[in-house]
């Protein structure tokens, strides 16, 4: 398997890469937040060579607006991945099973040469979701074992602690086969 690590406005733009195959970097939240370290994040890992992923926190209502917001601030790059992170937001709500699915849709609408995946906790992905659409993979997070979240749907990528910060892996032998699934 292959090791990343995903990072945000919390996380340094010069964050350690040694090791790492991919990142994730936070791009936007609902239409009104933009990472401020972005351009610096993403700099940062396409200078160690690293697989690049840019996610959006997905809020309740205006999907189509979140869509376009999103991708006015992810560079449009093939093979960059796109990631919809579906959680609980700050208010205390969520977005439906329906807006998750409509929004990743449209995701892949509008950037058809990247792939587009779902992020969502175990709790989110067992107690939650009814539909099970993830679109093109489930990027988990389950703190437990490296590889082994405690689910049985197929996933891609396990968030799977977040000491120091968030790490990953990517069930892929090696990053040129990671490279070539992100380029579809």
């Amino acid at each position: 398997m292959l090791h990343g690590i995903d990072v945000s406005a919390y996380q340094s733009s010069s964050y350690p890469t040694d090791g790492l195959s991919f990142v994730f970097v936070k791009a936007t939240e609902g239409r009104s937040y933009v990472n401020p370290k972005l351009a610096a994040q993403t700099k940062r890992a396409r200078d160690a060579s690293l697989v690049v992923g840019f996610y959006h926190f997905l809020w309740p209502g205006n999907l189509t607006a979140q869509a376009e917001y999103f991708l006015r601030h992810a560079p449009d790059r093939r093979g960059d991945l796109l990631a919809v992170d579906w959680e609980t937001t700050g208010d205390g709500n969520h977005a439906s099973n329906a807006e998750k699915d409509r929004f990743i849709r449209k995701l892949k609408e509008l950037r058809p040469h990247n792939r587009v995946v779902l992020y969502c906790n175990r709790h989110f992905w067992l107690n939650v979701d009814t539909t099970s659409y993830a679109g093109d993979g489930l990027w988990i997070a389950d703190y437990v074992t490296a590889g082994k979240p405690r689910i049985k749907a197929k996933w891609r990528f396990h968030q799977y602690t977040s000491e120091p910060h968030d790490k990953n892996v990517a069930k892929f032998a090696e990053k040129d086969d990671l490279r070539d699934w992100a380029t579809p």
